[in-house]
């Protein structure tokens, strides 16, 4: 048992070693900023999804977020009325310590807290495979949202912020690029259907996801 101890606890430090050495060896050479365009522009103009308002971010919370490029938008379906909120960071480099906020961190300090949590599966149009998404409820006195989130970079969705932290290092030697972003859609619960709101926020992200991936670089 002992030696078995042993061999697992040099295979951990020998990753971690090898880890640390890709970042330092990816991170100290010159890095390849890919041009995006401005999420503001972003548009669901095929979409059943309509803007209704503009959520501008206070300079504290972005002060804090040091995201490169953000969009903070309400959406109604013109079918259904129901309304989502999205919220969209970009960051176009993480060498200088800019990274995502995981929400499941965010969500407590403002007061709400996670009552459910895990993935979910989404299937878009167009893709061969679905996509992997987290899934919280959160509640807060007598309120309750559904809360789904992803990290985005190049070509891939990632539901775990320490799976996305390991492609960024990858990224950064292969590629010489450290960009992501973090996408979440917000929705409310209403009368108590999780269920209700759950499924209005995966339709919006179905429409969202083809559109949105031209204004993240790839």
């Amino acid at each position: 048992m002992a030696g078995y101890l042993h061999t697992h606890a040099t295979k951990a430090l020998t990753v971690v070693l090898l880890l640390q050495a890709a970042a330092f060896y990816g991170f100290s050479r010159g890095e390849h900023v890919p041009a995006s365009k401005p999420l503001a522009n972003f548009s669901l103009s095929s979409s059943q999804w309509v803007p209704v308002r503009e959520e501008p971010l206070d300079q504290d919370t972005l002060d804090v977020l040091k995201a490169d490029d953000t969009l903070s938008r309400v959406y109604q379906n013109r079918q259904t009325g129901q309304s989502v909120q999205l919220f969209v960071a970009y960051f176009s480099t993480q060498r200088t310590g800019k990274t995502p906020h995981s929400p499941k961190n965010c969500l407590p300090g403002s007061g709400w807290v996670p009552t459910q949590s895990g993935t979910m599966q989404v299937a878009i149009p167009g893709n061969a495979d679905p996509i992997t998404i987290n899934r919280y409820l959160v509640s807060r006195e007598q309120s309750q949202d559904v809360v789904l989130y992803w990290y985005q970079s190049r070509n891939r969705v990632l539901a775990s912020e320490y799976r996305a932290k390991l492609f960024t290092i990858l990224d950064s030697i292969r590629y010489r690029r450290s960009d992501t972003s973090l996408v979440r859609v917000v929705n409310p619960v209403i009368d108590g259907n999780a269920k209700s709101a759950t499924d209005a926020a995966v339709s919006f992200i179905r429409a969202l996801f083809v559109p949105l991936k031209n204004y993240l670089p790839a």
